[in-house]
């Protein structure tokens, strides 16, 4: 299990939903002294949308924790509708090199739902985990 970001993930762009790119690192750093969830995601991802109602339970459980969406949708307008259609709660970025890009390449990206678990300092607690009933995550939260 990886410990941090690479440095090519870092430097990868994001689009936030005002329409400006940052660096994903940028996107760590203004969620750092908090626990944070990210959920890589898509609005066509039948996986994703089944998991949505595990996922707000577990928001409502915990909300001492920031949760971060990174989206693999095709385009941002998509992108944005599934935000909307789904009523998902954080904060919301579009992965602007897709699932081949240095972002998801640096995680192993083999599947979504992904969950990344960070704590407070910006460290990995859990680096894969595709449900959010899954032990590993719910022990570490």
């Amino acid at each position: 299990q990886e410990k941090s970001f690479s440095t090519e993930a870092l430097k990868d762009l994001v689009i936030n939903t005002s329409g400006s790119e940052v660096t994903f690192e940028s996107v760590l750093e203004k969620h750092k002294g908090k626990t944070v969830l990210i959920d890589i995601w898509a609005s066509w991802c039948k996986d994703c949308i089944e998991g949505f109602p595990d996922l707000k339970k577990l928001q409502k459980e915990n909300p001492n924790v920031f949760y971060v969406f990174l989206s693999l949708d095709k385009d941002t307008e998509r992108w944005k509708e599934g935000i909307d259609k789904y009523k998902l709660q954080g904060s919301h970025y579009f992965i602007k090199s897709g699932w081949k890009g240095p972002l998801c390449n640096s995680i192993d990206l083999d599947w979504i739902p992904r969950y990344i678990l960070l704590d407070e300092s910006g460290k990995i607690k859990v680096y894969k985990a595709i449900t959010t009933k899954d032990n590993q995550l719910l022990n570490q939260i």
